[in-house]
């Protein structure tokens, strides 16, 4: 939590951007895992309260009334029951009075409150929920059924909550750098422990106990996997194997904000020829967008920057052909590079996508292209600006299930070596990522120290 005027100024520039009109923030519930009494642990608020409101603690919405500058913190106290299986918890009084805000209530007086708005024709406004608790209360708010709340929430209150969380204070880049030092310890410890034999689900959990030691848990389920093709590889019980990849993508979540890095290591500890090759590129498009990101440029451009640089580097390598703008262009590269090359991330570690991917990424001047295989996974497009945090995410995958699609319908042929391709379909994947500040001049990425990732610090 951060000091109480940070809550009020930050509350004070959200009426200014909605204008009008009464702001409903939900907090998050607990989460039963399997029975009501067996809850998900830690319980996560929801970020856009955490914001505004600060407080962890669960079962609590936030009200701000425009149009007569009034703000109220609603939850119920616990009670003494609670308290023997609980501990202490302050009354909901104290949360708010840490937090700037006076007027307090019972969770039964919401009704009565939205009630009163609403009979005095006040807009309401509310962000897209995703929890089906939150839009159960929803519903018996606003009479709103689940099916419709995302088109009903409020174009106006998204706007405005992006643009003020896009762009960092100094104290979350703080935060941010926190997690980032922890995300060291997590991906060098599993460094450490990549050997022929230890299976992946031993150093997913090595990786996972030092989130959970250090910081407030992981920021995403952890990817440890020598299966680097697949995006989202959790780990199994399969001993890592001498000559093959093992790819760790994970991040962890500390004073509210998240880390997320990514490397791909030799099991055997050296890189085969093969192997350096492929590395090679993906190491130099990730330092690439150390020279083209800056406050102005798009980061679809930068994208499609290192789009461009991959083409080409592959194109020596004899696994693309033609023409380097004309295979970008229809999307030849997404056969290596089928995701966008990043983004925003804060105290989401995809910040913010639950608001709408088109208002986080993009707006009014850049449109995703929801058309073309791999552009249409670019979750980042719009320009950049100073404050904002971005993935460097670039990678290199070799998926036997494209190549065969794409070699038996001829897509994209003209630029590709099929032939070439089919001795690389138990290659795997390689992915290298870090955490971007785009500052006023340029960018760097976030840490205290790197984690190694040039092939030398790694043994090659």
């Amino acid at each position: 939590m951060f000091d109480k005027d940070t809550y009020i100024r930050r509350r004070a520039e959200l009426k200014k951007l909605v204008g009008k009109g009464v702001i409903i923030l939900f907090g998050n519930n607990e989460s039963p895992a399997n029975y009501p009494a067996n809850a998900y642990s830690p319980m996560r608020q929801d970020s856009s309260f955490l914001y505004f409101f600060g407080q962890h603690r669960d079962g609590l919405v936030g009200v701000i009334d425009i149009d007569i500058d009034e703000e109220w913190l609603l939850g119920d106290d616990i009670d003494v029951e609670d308290i023997v299986w609980m501990g202490y918890t302050p009354s909901v009084a104290d949360l708010a009075a840490e937090v700037g805000v006076t007027k307090t209530a019972p969770m039964a007086k919401l009704k009565e409150i939205v009630n009163c708005q609403l009979s005095n024709c006040q807009l309401m406004h509310f962000l897209p929920p995703y929890r089906f608790d939150t839009k159960i209360q929803i519903m018996d708010l606003l009479g709103i059924h689940p099916s419709q709340q995302k088109e009903k929430a409020s174009l106006d209150l998204i706007k405005a909550v992006v643009k003020m969380r896009s762009t960092k204070e100094q104290q979350e880049i703080e935060a941010i750098e926190r997690a980032c030092n922890v995300g060291y310890t997590m991906h060098t410890t599993a460094q450490k422990l990549i050997a022929p034999g230890v299976t992946e689900r031993y150093i997913g959990g090595q990786v996972d106990g030092i989130a959970r030691s250090l910081a407030q848990g992981v920021s995403f389920a952890t990817i440890f996997t020598q299966h680097g093709e697949i995006m989202h590889g959790s780990p199994s019980d399969s001993p890592l194997e001498a000559g093959r990849l093992a790819l760790c993508d994970a991040g962890c979540e500390l004073d509210d904000y998240c880390s997320d890095n990514t490397r791909t290591m030799p099991v055997s500890g050296r890189f085969t020829q093969k192997q350096l090759e492929i590395y090679r590129i993906v190491e130099e498009c990730h330092d690439y967008v150390l020279e083209v990101a800056k406050p102005g440029v798009k980061y679809a451009d930068v994208h499609f920057a290192v789009c461009r640089r991959m083409t080409e580097r592959l194109k020596e390598l004899g696994l693309m052909k033609g023409d380097v703008d004309e295979a970008v262009r229809a999307g030849a590269h997404a056969m290596f590079l089928p995701h966008g090359l990043g983004h925003m991330m804060g105290m989401d570690v995809h910040d913010m996508e639950g608001l709408g991917q088109i208002y986080v990424g993009f707006d009014e001047e850049t449109r995703p292209n929801l058309e073309q295989f791999g552009t249409n996974c670019l979750r980042m497009g719009r320009r950049l600006q100073e404050g904002f945090v971005v993935t460097d995410e670039p990678g290199i995958y070799f998926i036997p299930a494209l190549i065969d699609e794409w070699k038996a319908s001829g897509h994209c042929k003209d630029f590709l070596n099929f032939d070439l391709l089919e001795t690389y379909k138990d290659f795997g994947g390689i992915r290298i990522e870090d955490d971007l500040l785009i500052t006023k001049d340029g960018c760097r990425f976030l840490g205290e120290k790197r984690i190694p990732y040039h092939p030398e610090e790694l043994g090659s």
